[in-house]
């Protein structure tokens, strides 16, 4: 019967069909989450919008579970299922960048390095992650922040339309004269609502940037983090600072004699001139002791882009928690530090990220993605090679978030959740707009076909 199914199905698509038993298969069921393995039935890898539309027909009429993978690189293995159809998006690469309009037409298995690639050739760009080999598709759905947030607020912020083949097989575009409410939902609500084939997002003015990290001995966390919390408000919103607690690893590019020790990351990005950069962080640095390093250079935007790609690759074993973090007292700041002490591998972290500045200019009801007041997103990931640590990188990433939770707000970026934090969690993350989310799922997914994600039932 399965061999039927897949038979089918590969008549219905112009892209490949694997299915178990292939050549193929393991790798192409492999997810960047090491730590997750899923054995799908069928993996429908889909060539263009007509493939989409058959795949979701098909799993409809199936009764199979669906699966959504663009980029492949959500955390929580989102993009794949059990014993179901895995509809991946990943040969959907297309791009078309118009310089005169200042926007960007991005298929939906882009990754955010093939996005800067292209439009850094006209000068433009806009707010994605930090990690090039990022999906778009999934950075975006969840709201999508990084280096140019502070200037031009979050991914969602800057997408003006969406085509989207929705659960019955329909395709329909989402912009601000049809199907708002869909677009609404699309700015941060996940892949809840119908599988996105390609998106149009606003580009900005930016080419050279000014970035790069300066190291400290994390023996100076405490007055970094309390420096650097007074610091970013009145920070130019040309500048991206994020924390980091992190440790060096053991190998090039960095000195010997720092490896394996702990140290207190400021992660630079300045969008303009050097001589504006130094002269807008001078008031940071300037007040802390002297760095092990600092290697802040002028640089193409999509350098500082793809800078931490090497050490990030598929097949890691991964455990996160997030939140969403509105200020950081000295209380806090000494449960960071306790258990920044404890890291159990070298590549093991917690991040801040901020997300202030035009982030905070939208209103909360504005797009799905509600938290409009935070200061920062936070994550706190362990990670490592070796499947033997995942019991321990999985215990040391739980204990540090029930230290410093009750410091933050409710809720987290959606990307920096597992999926084991439940409704209640996910509630939180959207506050008020979440009944409306539920009321936009139930227009356009009644039956929650699509339901593979973090997902927002719908209302009844």
């Amino acid at each position: 019967m399965r061999d039927e199914a897949g038979s089918t199905l590969r008549a219905r698509l112009r892209g490949a069909v694997i299915q178990r038993g292939d050549a193929g298969y393991g790798e192409a069921r492999r997810l960047f989450n090491g730590m997750i393995d899923k054995r799908p039935l069928l993996i429908a890898r889909c060539a263009d919008v007509a493939d989409v539309i058959s795949a979701v027909n098909f799993g409809r009429e199936e009764g199979l579970p669906i699966a959504i993978r663009g980029g492949g690189h959500n955390g929580a293995g989102l993009g794949s299922v059990d014993d179901g159809l895995v509809i991946d998006l990943s040969m959907m690469r297309g791009i078309r960048v118009d310089p005169a309009a200042r926007t960007v037409r991005v298929e939906a298995g882009c990754t955010q390095g093939d996005v800067d690639h292209a439009a850094h050739a006209f000068g433009l760009a806009f707010p994605a992650g930090i990690i090039s080999t990022t999906g778009l598709a999934g950075l975006t759905l969840s709201g999508g922040h990084g280096y140019l947030s502070r200037k031009y607020g979050l991914t969602v912020d800057n997408l003006l339309e969406a085509d989207v083949v929705l659960a019955d097989g329909r395709f329909v575009t989402a912009g601000k004269e049809q199907n708002s409410d869909l677009l609404w939902a699309l700015r941060g609500g996940g892949g809840n609502f119908g599988v996105v084939t390609s998106f149009k997002f606003a580009l900005h003015p930016v080419s050279a940037v000014f970035a790069g990290p300066v190291a400290f001995d994390q023996k100076h966390a405490r007055m970094i983090m309390q420096r650097y919390r007074e610091f970013l408000p009145a920070a130019p919103e040309e500048l991206c600072v994020f924390l980091g607690l992190k440790t060096v690893p053991s190998s090039a590019p960095f000195p010997q004699e720092f490896w394996g020790k702990r140290f207190c990351l400021l992660m630079c990005c300045y969008d303009g001139a050097e001589d504006k950069g130094k002269a807008a962080l001078a008031p940071l640095l300037d007040a802390l002791p002297a760095p092990w390093f600092n290697w802040m250079g002028t640089m193409p935007y999509p350098a500082v882009q793809s800078m931490f790609d090497g050490f990030y690759p598929k097949g890691m074993q991964w455990y996160w928690r997030g939140d969403f973090v509105k200020t950081l007292p000295d209380a806090a700041i000494d449960a960071h530090l306790e258990q920044a002490a404890r890291t159990p591998t070298e590549l093991s972290l917690m991040h801040l990220y901020p997300i202030d500045g035009a982030v905070h200019r939208i209103r909360s009801d504005e797009t799905a993605w509600n938290c409009r007041d935070a200061t920062w997103s936070m994550v706190i990931a362990g990670i490592d090679p070796d499947p033997d640590k995942a019991a321990a990188i999985t215990r040391w990433t739980r204990g540090y978030w029930d230290a410093v939770h009750p410091f933050d707000l409710g809720g987290a970026y959606p990307n920096f959740m597992m999926d084991d934090e439940g409704e209640a969690r996910l509630k939180a993350t959207y506050g008020s707009n979440y009944p409306r989310l539920a009321a936009v799922k139930h227009k356009y997914d009644r039956a929650n076909l699509f339901r593979i994600n973090h997902n927002i039932r719908p209302a009844a």
